[in-house]
């Protein structure tokens, strides 16, 4: 009986771009990253890239499969749903993986398609696309956290530009980026209504960023500084007062790529459960992990875990045919930062005294890498809006729910 025909690209063409991108992955991707972890979209830290990591960077940039989606006229790939899904099992299946990300890709990119004229776009999105250029978010502040609309940071207008003052904090990458995109308060006579959106140089006279260190050890985001940094009337997105608006339709793409496994994938990453307990607590004589009750548990964490990454790639279909990420985003920035916190918790659980190791001999870099991971995990439910900010759009903005005085 014969098959049913794609809906969204008939068969032959398809073959064909198939038969592209493997030629195109024979020729390009170095065989000597194959399978290894991708650091070259990661925020922390500038990263040194070796020649074959400069190349293959350098080739998607190029083709503009970095960014698949984006439209080939900005420097993307143009591709639609049914292609995209071949690249990546093209890509899956040679052991390559995307060289170009951080937040240019996941939140700022988006946005400016969304938003940005044109001189913006032909601007920006060329060098994000070529993992070229590396942005940063400038939205919280000591004083505007939760509170997101409660900005300080002033841009004055200056007539073809604007003097910004002001401080920012929790700015992830503020340290290694080139450009930051910001919310700043440009009306003080009204609190969402006067909030722009503003594009700023972090190399720029007055721009001082100093690193925040983690519990985990590291320092990947920053106080950001702003004293009498002048920034071009023609960096602002969209016009005077309607940051608000662009500010939460970046938060939709930030949530949407944080729960899709931009921030949590490196809580997924490593080995499957099963075999991590396994090398810790053996085996019984059927060759299951003799404890019943972590035996469930684990059970239950990759069932949800499976279910949770089907979930993602159903919403991230429909994204695509519809108009990008709507407040669903919410519900599946909570389940993807449970589920990652579960897992954290777990694996120490299950390591027990070998996954509490800092420093020093008698612990394998793996099992000090678990306990950073572990306390790093921590921030997961808090950054990108809090649990508890997540629950108010989900009540309100999908339940229906409304505040009642």
């Amino acid at each position: 009986m014969a098959t049913a025909p794609e809906l969204d690209a008939p068969a032959a063409p398809l073959d064909a771009f198939r038969g592209e991108v493997r030629a195109w992955l024979a020729a390009n991707f170095p065989a000597s990253l194959k399978g290894k972890d991708n650091a070259l979209s990661a925020l922390e830290g500038p990263t040194e890239l070796s020649p074959d990591q400069s190349a293959w960077q350098a080739a998607m940039g190029e083709k503009g499969w970095g960014v698949p989606s984006w439209p080939a006229a900005y420097g993307g790939g143009g591709l639609d749903k049914a292609q995209i899904r071949v690249l990546n099992e093209e890509m899956a299946r040679a052991g390559a993986w995307n060289p170009i990300g951080g937040m240019g890709v996941m939140m700022f990119g988006p946005t400016l398609l969304e938003y940005g004229s044109e001189a913006q776009k032909h601007e920006h999105i060329p060098a994000i696309a070529k993992g070229q250029v590396r942005w940063c978010q400038g939205y919280s502040e000591p004083n505007a956290g939760s509170d997101l609309a409660n900005v300080q940071t002033f841009a004055q207008d200056a007539g073809d530009h604007y003097i910004v003052n002001g401080q920012k904090t929790w700015t992830s990458g503020g340290q290694w980026a080139d450009k930051c995109f910001a919310l700043v308060r440009t009306d003080k006579s009204q609190k969402h209504g006067g909030i722009s959106f503003l594009l700023l140089d972090m190399t720029a006279p007055g721009v001082e960023v100093r690193p925040i260190a983690m519990i985990s050890g590291q320092s990947p985001f920053c106080e950001t500084f702003f004293t009498d940094v002048k920034v071009p009337k023609g960096n602002l997105v969209g016009r005077e007062g309607q940051g608000w608006e662009i500010g939460t339709r970046l938060l939709q793409h930030e949530r949407n790529s944080l729960s899709g496994g931009g921030g949590a994938s490196r809580l997924f990453a490593g080995k499957p459960m099963g075999k991590l307990a396994k090398e810790y607590r053996g085996e019984d004589e059927q060759g299951r992990v003799p404890d019943t009750d972590l035996r469930m548990r684990i059970v239950r964490h990759e069932m949800d875990s499976r279910a949770f990454a089907l979930t993602l790639r159903r919403a991230a279909l429909e994204a695509k045919s519809n108009q990008g990420p709507s407040a669903a985003t919410s519900i599946m920035k909570n389940v993807g930062a449970r589920i990652t916190q579960d897992r954290a918790e777990l694996s120490i659980e299950i390591m027990g005294m070998a996954g509490l190791g800092w420093e020093g001999e008698g612990f394998s870099e793996d099992e000090l890498t678990q306990t950073r991971t572990w306390l790093w995990g921590k921030a997961v439910s808090i950054y990108g809006g809090s649990t508890e900010i997540q629950n108010n759009v989900i009540s309100k903005r999908i339940l229906g729910m409304l505040d009642h005085q």
